[in-house]
C-alpha cells in the first residue's frame, strides 16, 4: 500500500497555493474567458478564414470550412544544426497524416528559435541564451496568434526551448497541449572519459585534435545529448508533469517506436479538444501540485540547476508563485534516486534501460512523495505513468513498468537511495541567496573556508589558471554574470580548470551570479547569486583575500567581513560595454533592463494581474 502523502510535501504545496491565490485566480479566469465552445475558427470572418486555409489541400479546406473538426497547431523548434532538434524534420508529416486519419486537420503554425549552449559555451552568443527562453515564448505566441487552433503540439527538447514553449503554451492555456520529444541519441564515449580528456586538455597534456575526437565521439548523431543536463531534465519534467505520453521521454531518436509515439501524441491531443467532449486545456492540467511534482522529480533524479530558474518562470506563466525555499524544503525530504552524469558514470540510455521514469515515479508515489491526484494528457492520476510503451506487430501497446530498478547502480530506491536528500540546496548569507547542486559533490567538498579570488569574467579565471596562479585553496568569485549584467551566460568551461585543481588536492569552489551548466556539479558552485552585482549586490563588494565560508550542510554562504567594513564598501566598477553589442546583443537591451532576479525566474514578463504595474 502507498504511504500517506509526506506532510512536508503537503505543507509546501499549501504554501504555494496560498501565496499564488490572487494571480492563479486571475489566470484561471482568463483562460475561461478565452475558451471558445465549438471550433475556434467559427469566430473568423470569411476573409480571415480564406487566408488561414489558402495553402491547404482541397480535402483540408473542406474540413476547415465545415467547422466540425479540430484544427491542431504544430509549433516546432526544428533546425538541422542542433542534434536534439534535427529529428523533428520528419515529425510534421507523421503528425499531419495521423490527424488526417482521425478526420481532423493540423497546420504547421510556426517555428521557434533553438540555440545550443554546448555550441555557444564561452562565446558571445551565450549571452543570448537565457533570453532566448522568453523569445521562444513570444515566438510561440506569434505562432498561435492567428486564432484558428483548437489544440497544439509542441516539438522541442533542449535547455531554454522546452521552458520557452511551455511559457508560450500557458499563455494560450485554454488550448489542449501535448509536448512531443525527439528522444536521445545512442550512447557514445562515456561521460567520465570525456570529462577526463577535457581536464587533460585544460592542463595542456593533450592537444586540440585529441579533445575534438573525444567530443565528437560523445556528441555523434541526431538526438538529445546523453548526459543528464538541462535538456534531459526537461524531458523528465514534461513526463512527471503529465505533458508527455507515458514512457515516451527517453525512447531513442529515429526509431520505429519513436515515430509511433509521435503519431499517438497527435491522436491523443484530439481527445483533449472541445470537439471530442473531453476538453482539458493545458492551463488546467498544470496546477500547484503539478509543479510540486516537477520539483520532486528534479530533486530525485539529480537534475539541472537551471530549472531552479526555469520552473519558477514556467509556473509564473500559469499564475503560480514558486520560490527557492520551496526547492530547499523539498530537497530535505526527497531522496536522490538516480546516478547519471555528472553525479555518476551512467547516461540517459542507461537510465532508460534500468526502468526509467516509470520506476522513479513508482518509487516516489509509493513513498508519498508525489501528488497522485493530478490531471495529465492521458487522464486523471499520475499512475498512468507507471506503464511503458512497446511495439507489437507495429502497433503501440502499453505494459506495466518494472516494479523496481533493473540496475541499482543507476536507479536506487527510496529505501536505499544514493543520498537521503535531494540534489539541490539553497544557500543564505550576507552575500545574498544562491543555489548549489550537491548531488555530485563528495562529502569532503561540501564545506570550504578559503580566501576569495575575484574575477569579472570567465576568461580572467581561465587566464589565471594557464599562468599557474590558482595552485592554492581559494573560492573563485566570478561576478557581473547575472541577467541584468550580460544575460546570465553559463560558465561551464570553468569546470575543467577548477576540477583539475580539485583533483590536485586543492580546496576550491565558485561563487557567481551567473549560471553553470546542467552537467556541472563536481566542484562546489554557489550560483545564481541574488542580488547580482549589476543590481548592487554584495557580491560586487568582495575583495581579493576576503575569507568566505561555504557550508552545504547548514545551507549558509558567508563573507567573513565585519558588517561595518562591508557597509562602507562600494560596488566595484565594471565595464559593461563589451557585453552590449556584437552577436546580436544590441537587440536584447530591453530584456537586460526589464529582467527580474534569478530567484524570480529571470523573467521579462509579469505575473497575471501585474502587467500594468
Amino acid at each position: 500500500m502507498p504511504k500517506p502523502i509526506e506532510p512536508m510535501l503537503n505543507a509546501v504545496t499549501e504554501s504555494i497555493v496560498d501565496r499564488s491565490r490572487k494571480s492563479r485566480n486571475i489566470y484561471i479566469e482568463r483562460i475561461r474567458e478565452a475558451h471558445h465552445k465549438g471550433t475556434v475558427r467559427e469566430g473568423l470572418s470569411c476573409s480571415n478564414l480564406a487566408h488561414a486555409m489558402a495553402s491547404a489541400s482541397l480535402h483540408e479546406k473542406e474540413r476547415l470550412s465545415k467547422m466540425q473538426s479540430a484544427n491542431i497547431a504544430i509549433v516546432s523548434a526544428y533546425n538541422d544544426m542542433l542534434s536534439a532538434h534535427e529529428p523533428y524534420k520528419t515529425f510534421p508529416p507523421l503528425i499531419k497524416r495521423a490527424i488526417m486519419d482521425e478526420g481532423a486537420t493540423s497546420q504547421f503554425a510556426g517555428g521557434v528559435p533553438a540555440m545550443c549552449d554546448g555550441i555557444t559555451q564561452s562565446q558571445p552568443g551565450m549571452e543570448l541564451s537565457l533570453f532566448s527562453r522568453d523569445t521562444i515564448a513570444m515566438s510561440t505566441a506569434i505562432a498561435l496568434s492567428h486564432n484558428v487552433f483548437d489544440g497544439a503540439l509542441y516539438l522541442g527538447c533542449c535547455d531554454k526551448i522546452v521552458p520557452g514553449l511551455l511559457i508560450g503554451a500557458l499563455k494560450f492555456g485554454h488550448l489542449p497541449a501535448i509536448f512531443v520529444p525527439a528522444g536521445p541519441m545512442s550512447s557514445g564515449i562515456s561521460n567520465s572519459e570525456k570529462a577526463r580528456i577535457r581536464q587533460e586538455y585544460a592542463k595542456g597534456k593533450v592537444d586540440r585534435s585529441v579533445l575534438l575526437k573525444a567530443e565528437a565521439a560523445s556528441y555523434h548523431s541526431p538526438g538529445t545529448c546523453t548526459f543528464y543536463g538541462t535538456a534531459n531534465s526537461n524531458q523528465m519534467l514534461m513526463e512527471i508533469m503529465g505533458l508527455h505520453l507515458p514512457g515516451s521521454s527517453f525512447v531513442n531518436a529515429e526509431t520505429e517506436l519513436r515515430d509511433v509515439l509521435t503519431q499517438e501524441a497527435a491522436r491523443q491531443v484530439l481527445k483533449l479538444c472541445e470537439q471530442n467532449g473531453t476538453y482539458m486545456p493545458v492551463g488546467r492540467i498544470l496546477n500547484e501540485k503539478s509543479f510540486v511534482n516537477a520539483i520532486v522529480g528534479l530533486l530525485a533524479t539529480g537534475g539541472s540547476t537551471n530549472h531552479t530558474i526555469h520552473l519558477i518562470a514556467m509556473a509564473r506563466a500559469a499564475g503560480i508563485v514558486l520560490t527557492w525555499d520551496d526547492f530547499d524544503a523539498l530537497s530535505r525530504i526527497v531522496p536522490l534516486l538516480c546516478k547519471m552524469y555528472p553525479n555518476g558514470p551512467a547516461d540517459i540510455n542507461h537510465f532508460q534501460a534500468a526502468g526509467g521514469m516509470s520506476v522513479v515515479i513508482r518509487e516516489l508515489l509509493e513513498a508519498g512523495l508525489l501528488h497522485e491526484d493530478v490531471h495529465t494528457i492521458v487522464g486523471f492520476g499520475l499512475r498512468h505513468y507507471l506503464k511503458e510503451p512497446f511495439l507489437s506487430d507495429g502497433r503501440l501497446i502499453y505494459k506495466d513498468g518494472p516494479q523496481g530498478s533493473l540496475d541499482k547502480e543507476v536507479i536506487g530506491s527510496v529505501a536505499s537511495p544514493f543520498d537521503h536528500e535531494g540534489g539541490i540546496r539553497v544557500l543564505h548569507g550576507n552575500i545574498g541567496q544562491s543555489v548549489i547542486k550537491t548531488s555530485a559533490l563528495k562529502p569532503q567538498h561540501r564545506y570550504i573556508e578559503a580566501p576569495a579570488m575575484v574575477f569579472e569574467s570567465q576568461e580572467e579565471l581561465q587566464q589565471a589558471f594557464r599562468e599557474g596562479r590558482l595552485d592554492r585553496d581559494f573560492i573563485a568569485v566570478v561576478r557581473f554574470q547575472g541577467p541584468k549584467a550580460n544575460g546570465m551566460p553559463e560558465l561551464h568551461t570553468l569546470m575543467s580548470p577548477l576540477g583539475a585543481l580539485q583533483d590536485a588536492g586543492y580546496k576550491v569552489a565558485i561563487v557567481t551570479d551567473g549560471r553553470m551548466s546542467g552537467a556541472s556539479g563536481k566542484v562546489p558552485s554557489a550560483i545564481h547569486m541574488t542580488p547580482e552585482a549589476a543590481a548592487g549586490g554584495v557580491i560586487g563588494k568582495i575583495h581579493n583575500g576576503d575569507m568566505i565560508r561555504l557550508d552545504c550542510e547548514n545551507g549558509t554562504l558567508t563573507l567573513l567581513v565585519e558588517d561595518e567594513v562591508l557597509k562602507n564598501r562600494h560596488t566595484e566598477k565594471h565595464d559593461f560595454a563589451l557585453h552590449r553589442y556584437g552577436m546580436g546583443r544590441e537587440l536584447f537591451s530591453v530584456m537586460r533592463k526589464s529582467v527580474n532576479d534569478a530567484s524570480e525566474g529571470a523573467c521579462t514578463f509579469a505575473l497575471p494581474g501585474e502587467e500594468e504595474q
